[in-house]
């Protein structure tokens, strides 16, 4: 069976967000398969042994808590490869909501028809993708309102505090959650912090050397104090996260630093470090552009999804 045979008529992707990696979806959906049925095709043995491989059944998708969805596209991918790999009948997946949606608990989300066998087989990994990634999101719409009332214009900033193998999942689910993207990781944006300083002697020597190697990297220098991020900007960094600041430093160094960008250019200031809902309003309120919470990717608890077959 091919994928066209899924039938969607809803897009489950969040509209105006960068979108999920299909091809990333299809490797991370068969690792997961791979190890609920201990290797490929591998063998569900209680569902093998109890239900009738040509039974078609109906389920839902249900929120049981209210929240905000996303990795709802794992709902067919899962189907689809479990169907393909044990020559089951066709699937069909229909979305009432998209990702990024905000959901109360009890509300539909989707509607899926399939042979019984491949629901139970793939409701394990749809469920563990698509909570994972609605806590997520859920926990990054907390943030993103908080400053959308505040008017400053400032954004909320994932990490890479995320679960092992499941960034691109991870990353996906901030955005969807109205958050923004920090570097992907260690290859696509240089920061330097305090350990790197320490190496290389100075905060003015680590950027001179990663200017030197990686000329086209934009570079994010970390500073502890309003001395430090001064030394920075005047070493040719343009993007600061003021770590573990208080409100009243970090307004310090946006009170001195924004008079200089029309000579030296843009200067983005990140909060980071013991950033939380509640200070969120006050982080904003100093001028800074971004805070960065890892808490989004490394704390979030997932959102209690559930399948429900409604008839068979």
């Amino acid at each position: 069976m091919t994928e066209s045979q899924t039938k969607s008529p809803l897009d489950p992707m969040a509209p105006g967000v960068t979108p999920l990696d299909r091809e990333w979806l299809r490797s991370a959906v068969r690792a997961t398969l791979d190890e609920d049925l201990g290797g490929f095709p591998g063998r569900d043995v209680t569902s093998f042994a109890t239900i009738s491989p040509s039974e078609q059944v109906t389920a839902h998708l249900m929120a049981r808590q209210d929240g905000v969805v996303a990795g709802l596209a794992a709902l067919p991918e899962a189907l689809t490869q479990v169907a393909e790999r044990f020559g089951m009948g066709e699937v069909a997946v229909s979305f009432d909501v998209q990702d990024g949606a905000r959901v109360t608990a009890g509300q539909r989300l989707a509607v899926l028809t399939a042979p019984v066998q491949a629901l139970l087989i793939a409701e394990r990994s749809l469920l563990n993708l698509a909570s994972r990634a609605s806590g997520v999101a859920t926990a990054t719409r907390r943030f993103a309102d908080i400053l959308l009332e505040t008017g400053t214009g400032a954004m909320v900033l994932d990490t890479r505090k995320t679960t092992p193998m499941l960034r691109e999942l991870d990353k996906y689910a901030v955005r969807a959650g109205g958050g923004t993207n920090k570097r992907m990781g260690l290859y696509d944006v240089a920061m330097v912090k305090d350990n790197h300083v320490v190496a290389a002697g100075s905060v003015s020597a680590a950027v001179a050397a990663v200017r030197a190697m990686f000329p086209d990297v934009l570079i994010q220098v970390e500073a502890d104090t309003f001395d430090q991020a001064i030394e920075a900007v005047n070493a040719g960094a343009r993007f600061l996260l003021l770590d573990n600041m208080s409100n009243e430093e970090m307004a310090r160094v946006v009170a001195a630093l924004r008079p200089r960008e029309p000579e030296i250019g843009k200067v983005e200031l990140e909060a980071t470090g013991t950033v939380t809902l509640e200070r969120a309003a006050g982080i904003a309120a100093t001028g800074v552009d971004y805070m960065s919470v890892g808490a989004l990717t490394h704390s979030a608890p997932i959102l209690d999804l559930a399948l429900d077959l409604v008839s068979r």
